[in-house]
């Protein structure tokens, strides 16, 4: 699949991302689980409603979804990486009332007025428009209907993601001389909720809601959290660049988390926004 919109996070996320992601798919949907929960909890989704769950990555938001609408329903997971893809409709093969769509919601041609929520859980970040892929999604929804999706906060809201960094510039300071552009597309693209609501106005949303939500997360025991925060993250990147400096990123990282280890796992603070609006 190729659109000029979104090609350089279609080619990310079905490249050697989508792979990893692919591949940690227990380990990161344990992870976000809770916060995927509490956006569902916000929607509210009634039986037999049609729902459109926009980065639905491997597929648990969607198969979460479709039983909450029942046999009478129907939810359409939507994404661009074909890895993911690939795992959502292995757990989802003989269900009914759910299906995935390989397609770009900023630009695919949604029949309109067919949905009566559309959801996402940390899938709407990454749009190179997002103001003209939210005014194609309020085309999507009925009159009626109704959006809510899951954003991150700042960084310092999510130690889970920001500590391993923090750790490695204990010993590598000048891994803190760039800082990535807020508004680019990326995980904390929506952490200004003041942008968020310019986005979602421009599109032609109202009633818009903008709430924190805080929880503790966690990817498993410590060495799982370990390991994850080497594969998905800059951190990765770090290591292969300083191969001198190894042991000494590692042992701080382990330390770091240390810190949040309970007897449930790891447990480290997450902050994120409930979003909600009407077309």
């Amino acid at each position: 699949m190729t659109d000029a919109a979104n090609a350089a996070q279609i080619a990310y996320w079905n490249a050697a991302t989508g792979d990893t992601w692919a591949e940690l798919q227990e380990r990161l949907d344990h992870q976000l689980k809770t916060l995927g929960e509490q956006g569902i909890r916000t929607l509210a989704p009634q039986a037999g409603e049609r729902i459109l769950d926009v980065g639905c990555g491997a597929g648990q938001t969607s198969l979460q979804l479709a039983e909450a609408v029942g046999p009478t329903g129907m939810v359409t997971g939507v994404d661009i990486s074909q890895p993911l893809l690939a795992v959502a409709r292995t757990r989802a093969a003989g269900q009914a009332g759910i299906q995935f769509l390989e397609a770009d919601a900023q630009t695919f041609d949604f029949e309109p007025a067919s949905y009566d929520a559309i959801y996402s859980r940390f899938g709407v970040m990454f749009f190179a428009d997002p103001t003209a892929a939210f005014a194609n999604l309020r085309k999507a929804l009925k009159p009626e209907g109704r959006l809510t999706f899951v954003c991150w906060r700042a960084p310092a809201d999510n130690l889970f993601m920001a500590l391993p960094m923090i750790a490695a510039r204990t010993v590598l300071p000048e891994t803190a001389s760039t800082a990535p552009d807020p508004e680019a597309p990326g995980p904390f693209g929506f952490a200004n909720p003041d942008r968020v609501r310019r986005i979602l106005d421009g599109a032609g949303f109202r009633d818009v809601q903008i709430t924190p939500y805080d929880e503790a997360i966690g990817a498993g025991d410590l060495e799982q959290s370990l390991s994850t925060s080497l594969r998905v993250g800059p951190l990765g990147g770090i290591l292969r660049d300083n191969p001198d400096h190894q042991d000494q990123i590692l042992a701080a990282v382990r330390a770091a988390l240390e810190t949040y280890v309970t007897p449930e796992g790891m447990r480290v603070p997450a902050g994120v926004w409930i979003v909600t609006a009407r077309p």
